[in-house]
């Protein structure tokens, strides 16, 4: 009996960091892995012509865009930058926006970390696919293995179609126009909040989304572009700190009857 181990407990030990995943029953196979991922690589990387063409149309030149796709390669993160400038904030408001949206992305590598464990030496590359559709697909996966093959297949057909599509975006920039006419400015964030929108499971998380569109939207009109972002950040650690209070209270009723 000790050595039938449950797919329950072996799925516990991979969510820990500390088994290889479940056994042979609870896999899944290769080629749906590789499905799931193809479509999630496909399905997004295409808005990375959205992205080519908004980039364009704020000024950048198309080595700039071509550049922060290859080496920045986050996408919220990309858009805010641009939409920032295309506003007139200045670089270094458009920069900080684009820094605490992709500040996400080292909290998803410390827990693929875990999850994939993979060798040291490859560990710098595959950080630059740390993104939400590689964190996404990957812990969605039952086996390390299958989260491997996961990261893998999302990483580079995403890294690939995003920077061709940007490419191409920022080539045909003159011929679509102003971007706004066509609504691709607003594709990047669709996308990003189309992601984001499932993760929002807890009465908690949903309280933080909430009060950070407030805060976006409401401080949008009065403060320079670029900073109401920034503020928004805030509301993670007020949510947090008002449950907490909460939390603490109720203890305190507890305790008290």
């Amino acid at each position: 009996m000790a050595a039938e181990r449950t797919a329950e407990h072996e799925y516990a030990d991979l969510r820990s960091g500390t088994g290889d995943g479940p056994s042979d029953g609870g896999a899944k196979p290769d080629g749906a892995v590789v499905r799931d991922a193809l479509g999630v690589g496909v399905a997004v990387g295409l808005s990375g012509f959205a992205f080519g063409v908004t980039s364009a149309g704020s000024g950048l030149s198309l080595l700039q865009t071509c550049a922060l796709s290859l080496l920045v390669f986050t996408g919220a993160s990309q858009f805010a930058l641009v939409g920032a400038i295309a506003a007139g904030g200045g670089a270094v408001t458009a920069a900080a926006g684009a820094f605490f949206l992709g500040v996400r992305n080292a909290f998803y590598g410390l827990r693929l970390s875990q999850l994939l464990a993979l060798p040291r030496a490859v560990r710098p590359f595959a950080a630059q696919w740390v993104i939400d559709e590689t964190t996404a697909v990957s812990l969605a996966q039952p086996t390390r293995r299958a989260a491997r093959i996961g990261f893998l297949v999302t990483g580079l057909s995403l890294y690939v179609l995003w920077n061709l599509t940007t490419l191409l975006g920022a080539l045909g920039a003159d011929a679509i126009g102003d971007t706004k006419a066509w609504g691709l400015d607003a594709a990047g964030p669709a996308v990003f909040l189309a992601l984001l929108a499932p993760m929002l499971r807890t009465g908690t998380e949903r309280a933080v989304a909430a009060l950070a569109v407030l805060l976006g939207l409401g401080l949008l009109p009065v403060l320079p572009a670029g900073v109401p972002v920034l503020v928004a950040a805030l509301a993670a650690p007020a949510v947090l700190w008002a449950h907490g209070r909460r939390t603490a209270a109720r203890a305190r009723t507890k305790e008290e009857r």
